[in-house]
């Protein structure tokens, strides 16, 4: 699949990819300022963003995605940076083509498979706008605001709504396709190998997607991670505190 990118900076390649619900522009803060030193490329995953919508949507599908994008572009290695469902991402096309990454960098999301089904009042939100008869924006942030009380969760959701050449609105994500793979998202990675290089995860020292009991797994597949921790952020550690997540980054990364 051809993928959407954004593409900004020189330097060494580096592929960014974001996670579930979101577009390149939600780590946008991130890769501007990575775009300092790196060849930063945002890519928006399959049945999200600019990208084409499919039926197929699994880790495989998505890493492989990746592997057609750095063919494409003509680059043999790259960094590999992803957020959430996007690190689970690069972390299976870290597993499944590691002579194709340098370094890995993984925020806030561990190589498992998340049993607890946390974005159910999400999924309701989003079935209940109906853009057919939808008027103003207002109309769907009302709709969403019935199931999802954070107005910071419901701006981000608004984000994929857009108004189509007919002049109605619609949704940029493939909404049907991701909720009905919604378990392959949960799931963890495909491949049962490892992947040697160099790996940071950072974690949200307030969230807990990456816990202590996920130490062995991790270690099982990425033998040479180090763990950082941004203290006083959530999931969303990139967003809440971008300058010294970039720096940590940087750090990782340059040396």
């Amino acid at each position: 699949m051809k993928l959407y990118a954004r593409q900004q900076g020189e330097g060494e390649h580096l592929i960014s990819v974001h996670g579930l619900f979101g577009s390149q522009e939600n780590l946008g803060a991130i890769n501007r300022q990575l775009a300092e030193k790196f060849r930063v490329h945002g890519l928006d995953v399959r049945n999200h963003g600019r990208s084409p919508h499919d039926d197929a949507m699994d880790y495989a599908v998505m890493a492989a995605d990746i592997i057609e994008y750095l063919d494409d572009q003509q680059i043999e290695k790259a960094h590999l940076l992803g957020h959430s469902m996007g690190g689970k991402v690069v972390m299976e096309a870290a597993l499944a083509y590691p002579e194709r990454v340098e370094k890995l960098v993984v925020m806030d999301i561990a190589p498992v498979h998340y049993k607890v089904r946390r974005h159910d009042d999400v999924f309701a939100g989003l079935f209940a706008v109906d853009l057919g008869n939808m008027q103003k924006r207002a109309d769907a942030d009302h709709a969403l605001r019935q199931h999802v009380d954070e107005l910071a969760v419901r701006s981000f959701l608004l984000k994929n709504l857009y108004r189509n050449d007919e002049g109605s609105y619609s949704w940029r994500m493939n909404l049907d396709a991701i909720h009905h793979h919604y378990l392959n998202i949960l799931a963890g990675h495909s491949v049962d190998g490892s992947f040697d290089g160099d790996v940071l995860f950072l974690k949200g020292g307030n969230s807990d997607y990456i816990l202590s009991e996920h130490r062995e797994e991790v270690l099982k597949h990425f033998p040479k991670a180090t763990l950082r921790e941004i203290a006083d952020t959530g999931h969303w550690l990139h967003a809440e505190k971008p300058e010294l997540v970039a720096r940590t980054l940087m750090r990782f990364l340059e040396v």
